[in-house]
């Protein structure tokens, strides 16, 4: 008996028409697409910050400490 939680309630999936069931594994195929794309968010994050202080450095007047 598989059960699946929609915004914190909890379905049985036996008892859906076969409509509800593609529309649950669509709903789950999204929600693995956008975690793997926040997955990617962050990674981007992390090279852009990385990116400014690279620049903040090379653009820092000489002698400067940042």
């Amino acid at each position: 008996m598989a059960k699946v939680t929609i915004e914190g309630v909890e379905y049985d999936t036996e008892g859906m028409s076969d409509n509800a069931k593609a529309q649950t594994a669509s709903m789950q195929f999204l929600e693995v697409h956008l975690q793997h794309l926040e997955n990617d968010i962050r990674v981007y994050e992390t090279a852009k910050r990385a990116y400014v202080a690279q620049l903040k450095r090379q653009l820092a007047p000489e002698g400067a400490q940042s």
